[in-house]
């Protein structure tokens, strides 16, 4: 593979971190990020398992230390697990790895029953489970589908299997306000993480994401008056400010895009299902990798993409949530961009 330099964007931000979507399809519906006639994409446009691999490894030669799969929902893409077996054969304390330090993903625990003990063979340790609601009615409300109990049979899984649980729940006012602290709770209680997100605008969507933009300001001033929350040096390579819970014994964690800009320390890119790079999730500046990938010379044209990526990477995001009746800040939904 190839051997040239790190990536290193024009911040002098050292990129370490892939979020790889593997597919846009997903099994739920749920109401903040995509409609419930969600039209995914042509089977053909998605990038093969080997493909994925072959952009795995190229990364990985250019510094990339933690891989997350995301979708979608990865977890419904046929042989999905093939594609984390061989990814794991790169983990860097396997004989023979080549510098992955962590693999992991993000799924909604509906097929976790079925796949748990194959991903922690394959190498994952640690894996997020987006949760929003213990509630069986709200959940097939806010879902589309009534899929909690999948979810919990795979919550249970995943610990028997000896994953390390991250539980990710998005604030969402007037659906699940007065839930979350229930939520984090019951999830230190399991002996898993917590981590509260503020709602994204990305992607159209029936609703008005305003009516439901709950800043976790307030979310953590409402905990602060139960719980005892102390700052904690605590970190995964992710955006997440994390916070030590006295009482339960737990940490909290606080993603906030709309609130408290986290992007000078940025060290992630993403790419999607089709092999579209995108040097932000907040932004539009992309890059093909999909065509690097299948033209005459694959690893140099990937090398030239990767660079590119680099200098088009902005400082920033600019998302914001602050009227109503506002248009998303990009069109593309979150199940396209990957998780």
């Amino acid at each position: 593979m190839s051997t040239a330099s790190p990536l290193v964007d024009q911040f002098r931000r050292r990129i370490t971190y892939l979020r790889l979507s593997v597919t846009d399809r997903c099994d739920l519906r749920c109401a903040y990020c995509m409609p419930e006639r969600m039209t995914f994409l042509p089977r053909k446009d998605v990038l093969t398992l080997d493909e994925l691999h072959r952009l795995s490894l190229g990364f990985i030669a250019r510094g990339i230390t933690k891989l997350r799969l995301t979708g979608g929902e990865p977890l419904v893409r046929r042989d999905m697990i093939e594609l984390v077996r061989a990814l794991g054969r790169k983990l860097g304390a396997n004989e023979g790895g080549g510098g992955l330090e962590e693999l992991t993903l993000t799924t909604n625990g509906t097929r976790l029953a079925e796949f748990a003990d194959d991903l922690f063979a394959a190498g994952v340790r640690r894996i997020n489970v987006s949760l929003d609601t213990l509630d069986r009615g709200r959940f097939e409300t806010l879902a589309r589908r009534d899929s909690l109990p999948q979810v919990l049979d795979g919550l249970a899984a995943a610990k028997a299997a000896g994953l390390k649980v991250k539980i990710n729940t998005v604030a969402l006012k007037g659906i699940n306000e007065s839930e979350i602290p229930e939520i984090v709770a019951w999830t230190h209680a399991q002996g898993f993480d917590a981590t509260l997100i503020e709602v994204m605008p990305l992607g159209e969507v029936e609703e008005d994401r305003f009516d439901h933009y709950l800043p976790l300001s307030a979310v953590r001033k409402d905990l602060e008056r139960r719980w005892q929350l102390t700052p904690s040096g605590h970190r995964t390579g992710g955006p997440a400010r994390y916070f030590d819970v006295a009482e339960t014994g737990g940490r909290l964690g606080l993603i906030t895009p709309l609130t408290q800009n986290f992007c000078e320390g940025c060290n992630r890119i993403r790419v999607t299902a089709t092999g579209r790079l995108y040097a932000c999730l907040g932004g539009d500046e992309q890059v093909d990798l999909r065509a690097a990938l299948r033209s005459d010379d694959p690893e140099a044209a990937l090398d030239r993409a990767l660079d590119t990526a680099m200098r088009i990477k902005p400082e920033r995001h600019h998302f914001a949530i602050d009227r109503a009746g506002a248009q998303p800040a990009l069109a593309r939904h979150m199940s396209m961009t990957g998780g």
